[in-house]
């Protein structure tokens, strides 16, 4: 299947390790002019340099924090002059810390909120005006199976993904005129793989996520699969590769699980 992604300007939010990372170099594998974002501008340029030995046709780190308004403006047109424009944004930046919500601290829900929904917001905005314009434009945004059916520890978390899933839709409605699509992918869980550095910035770096990325706890969120393994990178990327082509022109509006059947909704 040719998605004819070769040149396409995409920019990957969160780009710097796991989930962002694997599918801004499956886009670059397809030739396409990938910018790596992230708040770790260090981890980011690793990703960009290896992003041009993949194949991309150009690749740039660009530092944004996804919650910062000002910082995603000028992140967006940084890409534009590098760039051209922008044709694909995926919305990838996320973050949580999974707990009971009557024992999580108020600073952890409101960095939810702002890094999981006011990033998908900021950044769906700052590239629109621009999309608009051209008449053309694909935004895939990584939501969550919480999103969609709740989820034990991740109550505020699912409610920004549950957001993230509405305001997709909403959006398909009102710019399908400009033939502009919005599409959902909601990984299961899918952890850095063995070995992937893991920059200071990333949740994965926290003390109550690094118990996650033992080959005991991998094996054990295992079998709440019915594939009985826990997502990769490499599981996530072809699914927005896919909703971002050509290929999926009349697809808009719609959300994908890649879960290994977690969730069968």
């Amino acid at each position: 299947m040719q998605l004819s992604l070769k040149d396409k300007s995409v920019i990957v939010t969160g780009a710097a390790s796991n989930i962002g990372r694997g599918i801004a170099l499956a886009f670059a594998e397809e030739g396409a002019a990938v910018a790596i974002a992230d708040i770790d501008e260090h981890r980011a340029q690793i990703v960009a340099d290896e992003a041009l030995v993949r194949g991309a046709s150009k690749a740039i780190a660009v530092k944004a924090d996804v919650a910062n308004w000002t910082e995603v403006q000028a992140m967006v047109a940084t890409v534009e002059q590098s760039f051209g424009s922008v044709d694909v944004l995926v919305n990838n930046a996320g973050w949580v810390v999974d707990r009971l919500f009557v024992e999580k601290p108020r600073a952890e829900w409101e960095k939810e909120v702002q890094v999981n929904l006011w990033g998908m917001i900021n950044c769906t905005r700052a590239v629109l005006d621009g999309m608009i314009s051209r008449s053309r434009g694909t935004v895939v945004s990584i939501a969550s199976d919480a999103g969609r059916i709740g989820e034990f520890r991740e109550g505020v978390y699912g409610a920004c993904k549950a957001g993230v899933i509405a305001l997709s839709k909403t959006l398909a409605r009102e710019n399908g005129r400009h033939n502009i699509r919005f599409n959902v992918v909601c990984p299961g869980t899918t952890l850095p793989a063995p070995g992937e550095e893991i920059g200071p910035t990333s949740l994965w770096a926290s003390e109550e996520m690094k118990v996650w990325l033992s080959e005991d706890m991998r094996g054990r969120i295992g079998k709440a699969y019915p594939l009985r393994r826990v997502g990769t990178p490499a599981d996530i990327a072809p699914a927005v590769l896919f909703l971002a082509s050509d290929v999926a022109s009349f697809v808009t509006g719609q959300t994908l699980s890649v879960s290994g059947g977690y969730t069968m909704a």
